[in-house]
């Protein structure tokens, strides 16, 4: 998993320039989510366990014709979210709400475009946190056949879904996409190195939609010698 030290609680801007942004701490899946999504035609998209917004920030402040909702489960990340959106002009055209992304709050067929970086670790996998937020971020309470579904029904036909998942999991999801009527047209894996097994992968499917599913190149954080790469420093904005 890439994860930068984006860790700070206090409001900050993401990079020199950009958004402003207080709450979960960012992690450079996101980003890279982000990026893997950008250039999919859409008017209208939704996060599916948006958080703090981080990924709602980054698809609106990519895209200034694109309103984004957010469906969240916790209620305190939410009103991060809703705050993270009024400080950078973004609660015109976006907004999250609260609930359990299960009970499709939102209406079915209303998104051109539909994302989530949702927890990678199955209930009871591993020692859970005795926090109960930190134990929501990192554990499923939807698993991977709900989240698809989930998906499917907000989208569109010919919608698209853009997730980012462990590889451990790739079958499993693919799997969940194909139930719920989800095709996918693009695979990306990402390592952290050359050499390095891919730890995650992106993948955009389409909704009632056929077709080949393109394998892009692999995404390296770190090229051989160990320093970041051009097109990770970019993801993460951090070209200066």
């Amino acid at each position: 998993m890439f994860y930068d030290n984006g860790m700070k609680k206090e409001l900050h801007a993401l990079w020199p320039g950009g958004p402003l942004y207080r709450g979960d701490a960012v992690n450079a899946d996101s980003l890279c989510l982000a990026a893997f999504a950008s250039g999919i035609p859409a008017r209208r998209a939704c996060d599916l366990g948006c958080g703090s917004g981080i990924l709602m920030l980054l698809l609106a402040w990519g895209d200034p014709a694109l309103a984004v909702e957010g469906i969240e489960l916790r209620p305190g990340a939410a009103e991060e979210c809703r705050e993270n959106l009024r400080r950078n002009g973004l609660d015109g055209r976006c907004r999250v709400v609260v609930g359990d992304l299960r009970e499709r709050p939102l209406p079915d067929g209303s998104m051109d475009l539909v994302v989530s970086n949702p927890p990678f670790f199955p209930a009871g996998a591993g020692r859970a946190s005795p926090d109960g937020d930190r134990r929501l971020m990192r554990t499923e309470t939807a698993v991977p056949e709900e989240l698809c579904a989930a998906a499917a029904a907000l989208l569109r036909p010919e919608g698209s879904f853009c997730l980012v998942h462990r590889t451990a999991r790739l079958g499993e999801i693919l799997s969940s996409l194909g139930a719920a009527g989800l095709t996918p047209r693009r695979l990306r894996m990402a390592a952290d190195a050359p050499g390095r097994d891919p730890e995650v992968f992106f993948c955009q499917a389409v909704k009632g939609a056929g077709g080949p599913c393109v394998t892009e190149p692999v995404l390296y954080r770190r090229d051989a010698r160990g320093r970041e790469t051009a097109e990770y420093r970019s993801i993460c904005h951090w070209e200066g």
